[in-house]
């Protein structure tokens, strides 16, 4: 595993092994809150998750097993790839134990932070999940909120970003490095990303509008970007459907963001839904009313993929946002 300022990659793990495929704690990667890791489970392998003083968040990217916690047990996972469906995720008190065993061979994305917090731990399934569509034309995606700021944690957020071939997302670039809300919250994120075909790749953009960073990462299946600080745009491969998992923690429970002042102008060019907030409508680079406003629970997709079928975009079977 190769760990640098702002680009991890992944450990290379041969198809059907089992093992960890990227590991860092907060003090490895030298920031205040959040270690994170992603493994591998064989059919039939058991993982124990638990960190004294700190709450976790367990998404199963892919594959079927059984949970153990608090003296509850559950079969958990549906899906093959993280393409297929919606997640299974499990929210886990610093006091508490958890266990998965491998019914199928699974990947599970583990992230934790310190915390004294006494919530209760708590499984979400995929009918606990929002699904909301974000943007519009070239800056259209897909967004899952597996834990939310609504959500009863004490410091982490998790959300998952479903973002076509071609097409933009964390857009308008937006920052979370200053505290002062309600304006901005200082929060640090994790860009996991996994792509859906062979030699996919996406360009995350690092920068501050003072010039004082200004970098541009190339990210693989696997890799992990660290937002330190400043904007960070990305824009998927023409071709390349891509995923993210995004962790984020820092000063406040909130996502509340500053915009690039040089880019705010898209949203006024609209007229109605503004770009970031939901989907716009009648804008002046061509985007049409697709009907559909706000988040939308998982139960709706289809409802979804009726709405923007005549915009070029369709859903994938599990409810994701693609190309027709």
């Amino acid at each position: 595993m190769e760990i640098g300022d702002s680009l991890i990659h992944s450990r290379s793990v041969p198809a059907g092994q089992s093992g960890e495929l990227i590991q860092f704690s907060r003090h490895t990667v030298h920031w205040d809150w959040m270690s994170f890791s992603v493994r591998r489970l064989a059919q039939g392998e058991s993982w124990e998750c638990h960190h004294a003083g700190e709450e976790a968040a367990c998404v199963l990217l892919s594959g079927t097993c059984t949970l153990e916690w608090n003296n509850q047990h559950k079969e958990i996972g549906k899906r093959k790839t993280v393409f297929d469906g919606l997640p299974y995720a499990l929210y886990l008190a610093p006091a508490d134990r958890a266990r998965f065993t491998a019914i199928s061979p699974c990947e599970i994305a583990e992230c934790h932070v310190p915390s004294q917090s006494q919530l209760p731990s708590r499984l979400v399934t995929p009918a606990d999940v929002a699904v909301s569509l974000r943007g519009g034309g070239n800056v259209s995606r897909q967004i899952v909120d597996i834990m939310p700021p609504a959500f009863p944690a004490d410091r982490l957020i998790a959300i998952e970003v479903y973002t076509p071939g071609g097409n933009w997302s964390s857009y308008p670039p937006h920052k979370h490095d200053v505290h002062n809300p309600p304006a901005e919250v200082d929060l640090d994120e994790i860009y996991y990303y996994r792509m859906s075909r062979p030699g996919a790749f996406a360009h995350q953009r690092l920068y501050k509008t003072d010039d004082s960073r200004d970098s541009m990462v190339i990210a693989r299946d696997g890799d992990v970007v660290l937002v330190r600080d400043g904007y960070h745009p990305v824009v998927a491969g023409p071709g390349y459907d891509i995923y993210y998992l995004n962790f984020l923690a820092g000063s406040a429970r909130a996502l509340f963001v500053t915009e690039d002042p040089n880019h705010v102008w898209i949203r006024s060019a609209c007229s109605g839904v503004c770009c970031e907030s939901g989907v716009p409508a009648n804008c002046v680079c061509g985007y049409r009313n697709w009907g559909v406003t706000g988040t939308t629970a998982a139960t709706r997709v289809p409802d979804l993929a009726h709405a923007i079928g005549g915009t070029g975009f369709t859903l994938w079977n599990s409810g994701f946002l693609t190309r027709c």
